[in-house]
Order: C-alpha cells, then sequence, then structure tokens
C-alpha cells in the first residue's frame, strides 16, 4: 500500500495538489467505547446460507458500495468494479454456472484435507443461495485494459474493500456470504465484464430466513490473533 502524510508528496512526475487533513476528534474515553460497540456489533456478524425472500431496503447496496470504495488501495489505482445482480434470470445463470464449478471442485478438485476442513461448515456444491439472496454483488479485480491502468496490489485493495462492504452490509442489518468458486471466469459473462476484469467474490445479499441456522463456531481469542512487542 502506499503510505504519504501532509509534507510527503505521493510518487511521480511533477506536483501533487493536497488538501487539509478533516480528522476525526475523539475523546480516549469515547475511543474505547466506539471500538468495542463496533466490536460487538461485529462480533455477531456470521455467514448465512438460507436467506429469505425480503426485498432490501432502498439505497442500502449503493451505501455499502460508496462505503467499500473508501477503502485504501496501492497507488491509489481503485482496482474495483462491483456489479449487482438482481434480476431473476441473471441469478439463475450465476446459479447454474457456480454450481458446476462446485461439482468439479467437491468431486475431483479439493484434496481430503480441505473437504475435511469444511466438513464443519456442512457446505456442498448445492448453492441456492444465489438464486434466492434479493441480490448478489459480484466484485471484480480490475487489471490494466484498453480503459484501464496498472493496478498494484490488487488483492490486497480489493480484500480490504470487501471487508468494509460486509461490514456496512452487516451494520445495515443485512446478511452475507462470501462464495469463491474457482475458476471464476464465467463470471465475466454473466456480468458482462471485459477480459482485464477478474472475477474475486460473489457476494450473497439479504435478509435470513426465519428458519436459518449457522454452525456452532468458535473464535480465536484474543491472546490467540495479537501479539504486543
Amino acid at each position: 500500500m502506499v503510505h504519504t502524510t501532509a509534507s510527503s508528496p505521493l510518487p511521480g512526475p511533477g506536483p501533487h495538489p493536497t488538501v487539509p487533513l478533516r480528522p476525526m476528534t475523539v475523546s480516549a474515553q469515547e475511543a474505547e467505547e466506539r471500538a468495542r460497540s463496533f466490536y460487538e456489533i461485529m462480533s455477531r456478524r456470521r455467514t448465512v446460507r438460507d436467506f429469505g425472500s425480503r426485498p432490501l431496503p432502498e439505497g442500502v447496496v449503493e451505501w455499502a458500495v460508496r462505503t467499500a470504495a473508501t477503502a485504501p488501495s496501492g497507488a491509489h489505482v481503485q482496482p474495483w468494479r462491483f456489479v449487482v445482480l438482481t434480476d431473476p434470470d441473471r441469478k439463475r445463470r450465476l446459479r447454474e454456472a457456480a454450481e458446476a464449478e462446485e461439482r468439479e471442485f467437491y468431486g475431483r478438485r479439493a484434496s481430503e484435507e480441505w473437504l475435511e476442513a469444511l466438513a464443519p461448515l456442512g457446505t456442498d456444491e448445492h448453492k441456492p443461495f444465489l438464486e434466492i439472496a434479493p441480490a448478489v454483488i459480484v466484485v471484480f479485480e480490475v487489471h490494466k485494459g484498453p480503459g484501464t491502468p496498472r493496478p498494484y496490489y490488487t488483492k490486497e485493495s480489493v480484500g480490504v474493500a470487501v471487508g468494509f462492504l460486509l461490514a456496512t452490509l452487516h451494520q445495515a442489518g443485512l446478511a452475507t456470504l462470501t462464495h469463491t468458486p474457482s475458476p471464476m471466469r464465467f463470471l465475466n459473462e454473466i456480468c458482462e465484464r471485459p477480459p482485464e476484469e477478474r472475477g474475486a467474490y460473489v457476494i450473497p445479499v439479504g435478509y435470513p430466513a426465519a428458519e436459518a441456522r449457522v454452525p456452532d463456531l468458535r473464535r480465536k481469542p484474543l491472546e490467540e490473533v495479537m501479539i504486543r512487542l
């Protein structure tokens, strides 16, 4: 990622304009309260595979994508594209193509070790959520093409943006799932995207079904994921 300060101009030839930073002013006490409050909200986020048909609130997906697009990116190239599918026929085609790849994955490509790791999640080649969820956001990495510059740290940049996207949708009370079929070239045809764009994530978005259940999982405690030196 590119790191800049107010006294350090962006790399490259010629002068680069700057604008005053508008930092958030938060007291020390409020900072911890905000961090804890955000954690408490995000700790309830779960991957959902059982969606209801309840329509999405107007404008929520647009605001979530706007938020995702505020993420940092290598050289500020912003190498992402968010394609929102709501048309039933297109979602059906997406499901059919994704399930074809998933049958190959579960039947031939995945190692026994990988399948054992997936077993507690109860996943298989059936992906009805791609049709049932009211919207599916297909996220593409945008690589160098006729009208797009060469990106830097593409996967890292898009990954951060997707994190912003998932957090915003969860804050809005919506459920999501990050589906990553492989290979993903079929996404270009279904989403009508040029070859320089490469599928990265397929994210169904909606409200969980009334009877939705999720695996009984535990997240690692702080002392296992954080080291202070």
